[in-house]
């Protein structure tokens, strides 16, 4: 689509309606999806998508919103006199306006956009990986979850004061999640996901390798006893926890009082000095990265934790105000605009000297509990109070053996796991959320079966 095209439509709509102040956020996407199930297409998926969200400001400067997929001249005209007269119900205790960097240069990152294969070559393929992992192993029975696809999509920000900006790009995803049977055993499973910018650079022999891999060591599981146990955590797991607590970095949160952070956090001791986290969005390693939010604010490299220091927070537009700062370029579009992370960077810091670094999966052949992946995030985390409770998949290791684990879940308080890191590996693994090398918890209570 053309933004400049969009814009002059919209700018000339809201001068015949007589609103002042607009800005719109614009999607467009083409996507293709399949899935099989033993040979067989179990859906297959095309789709077209445009979506325009307009923001309106009223004389009082409230704000009133709305979305519409109708970008004819009288579409676009419904649209805004729609959120004109929302505009009359804004919220007057907390003013929206437009960010004060949504003019401010962007780097948009160059990538080599991908041309389409298509539904039929998309489902050759997955036939052929579906095919590939069943006979990987006799103990393989099924490939339940499993998915191709494919998408190119345009994003534009605009506003009534001259913001202009968009990108495009095109980005793919493979997922295998394979199911294994045995005699007098329960069903395991596991799998592998690979992302990239097309079909033809995913490593599909590698996401078949991995998911074979992981599902067959599942087979060899025992029960594991009630109790606390030296953790090793994956970087996907360690991630998937940091997300589920981003409420900590949120402002957005703070504001509306479900964070551990409060407004004067800045400065507090959260973890040790060996952790660094950063949220890195314009990473080169992200499939997904793009180059400015919602408000049109520039994406940038934000440290979070600095040597276990919270060092700032992240803004919309709006939260900024409140705050006296500048917007981070972490925000959605709406009325009350939402703040989230793009993607997180782990690392170990150069205050390092009291970590255990003995501590190596690789190498470890004392008793430790490796958590791979972690389960139920959104009904086992209260991020507001900082506990959570978690099924997850992983391995008992114990003099130099592993033992898949049957069924458990790990507890605790995310301060104190922050608190109680012994190890930060220094190999750094790139996952599909952010990158993390793997994280050593003195002590986390683990329920089992016995």
């Amino acid at each position: 689509m053309n933004a400049t095209k969009i814009t002059t439509q919209i700018s000339n709509a809201a001068n015949l309606l007589n609103i002042k102040k607009w800005d719109y956020g614009a999607s467009f996407s083409s996507d293709f999806s399949v899935q099989v199930d033993k040979g067989e297409a179990k859906q297959l998926k095309a789709s077209q998508k445009q979506v325009i969200t307009l923001r309106v400001w009223n004389k009082l400067n409230l704000v009133g919103i709305t979305t519409t997929s109708d970008l004819s001249e009288t579409g676009i005209r419904k649209a805004l006199n729609q959120a004109n007269i929302a505009a009359n119900f804004g919220n007057k205790n907390e003013i929206t306006d437009f960010s004060p960097l949504a003019k401010d240069p962007i780097q948009v990152k160059e990538t080599d956009k991908k041309s389409p294969l298509g539904i039929k070559k998309l489902l050759k393929i997955l036939r052929e990986a579906e095919l590939k992992l069943l006979d990987s192993h006799e103990a393989i029975k099924s490939i339940p979850y499993n998915g191709l696809s494919e998408s190119f999509y345009e994003r534009i920000y605009a506003n009534s004061d001259g913001a202009l900006r968009n990108y495009s790009k095109s980005q793919a995803a493979l997922y295998l999640y394979a199911r294994a049977e045995e005699e007098d055993k329960k069903p395991r499973s596991s799998g592998s996901v690979k992302v990239a910018y097309g079909v033809d650079d995913i490593d599909i022999e590698s996401c078949i390798k991995e998911a074979s891999r992981k599902t067959i060591a599942h087979l060899n599981y025992s029960s594991i006893k009630t109790g606390k146990y030296l953790i090793c955590l994956a970087p996907e797991a360690f991630l998937t926890m940091m997300n589920a607590f981003s409420s900590m970095f949120n402002a957005r949160s703070i504001i509306d009082g479900v964070s551990l952070s409060n407004k004067n956090s800045i400065g507090e001791i959260l973890s040790i000095p060996a952790l660094n986290i950063y949220d890195d969005g314009l990473n080169e390693r992200n499939i997904s990265s793009a180059p400015f939010d919602g408000e049109g604010t520039p994406t940038k490299k934000i440290s979070l934790i600095n040597k276990g220091k919270l060092e700032n927070f992240l803004h919309s537009e709006s939260t900024a105000k409140v705050f006296k700062t500048k917007p981070t370029g972490h925000a959605g579009l709406g009325s009350k605009v939402s703040v989230s992370p793009d993607w997180l960077v782990v690392e170990r810091s150069t205050e390092c000297s009291e970590l255990n670094k003995s501590l190596d999966h690789s190498k470890y052949e004392g008793e430790y509990v490796y958590i791979e992946e972690l389960n139920a995030i959104h009904a086992g985390v209260r991020a507001s109070q900082g506990s959570f409770s978690l099924p997850f998949e992983g391995w008992l290791y114990k003099n130099g053996r592993k033992c898949s684990i049957e069924s458990a879940t790990v507890a605790g308080d995310i301060k104190y796991l922050l608190s109680n890191i012994i190890n930060i590996e220094k190999e750094e693994e790139v996952t599909t959320s952010g990158i993390s090398p793997h994280i050593w918890i003195n002590e986390l209570s683990i329920t089992g079966d016995e």
